[in-house]
């Protein structure tokens, strides 16, 4: 049987409720009153279970020299998605569709688990290419194709990233 744990801060089963309650209105197709009951319902239930995790008093803003670092990230990481994109798209109408699977293994200069963590959803998100494994230090990702491989060992993300992590 489930047993719920006593709500012991308010304020952050508040703050997770609305910005789960936002989300689901953002996310849904029609704001009607079905919609918006469920909605109600399921982030209630969700920020009940999960308000201790989502709203840690550990959780800060990004200073100022982290900030410059953090939106690089995001713009080099959506231009390498595009690219990505392309060169999946290029090797799928290629009659030949030289596809090479190749997996590929490189160590990282990250230290911090959220900065691992981050270079990895960042290489599984970008298509033809997936994060199979850290172990310490070390990546395991496997490629579509051979050249995408080599290129993930070298990825400027990582070097924004590892801006970031410095400047923390």
């Amino acid at each position: 049987m489930l047993r719920l744990r006593p709500l012991e801060d308010k304020l952050s089963f508040v703050s997770t409720f609305i910005v789960l309650f936002l989300f689901w209105l953002l996310v849904t197709s029609k704001v009607n009153m079905q919609n918006i009951v469920a909605g109600l319902g399921v982030t209630f239930f969700v920020s009940y279970l999960s308000y201790d995790i989502m709203a840690r008093d550990n959780l800060r803003l990004p200073t100022r020299r982290e900030t410059i670092p953090i939106i690089l990230y995001f713009f080099t990481f959506v231009f390498e998605i595009l690219k990505a994109n392309i060169h999946v798209a290029r090797i799928v109408l290629d009659p030949k569709l030289p596809i090479e699977p190749s997996i590929v293994k490189f160590k990282t200069r990250l230290k911090g688990e959220t900065a691992k963590v981050t270079l990895a959803n960042s290489i599984t998100l970008t298509p033809g290419t997936i994060t199979m494994d850290i172990v310490g230090d070390t990546f395991y990702v496997h490629a579509l194709t051979r050249d995408a491989a080599e290129d993930v060992a070298n990825w400027p993300i990582e070097d924004l990233l590892k801006e970031v992590e410095d400047a923390s």
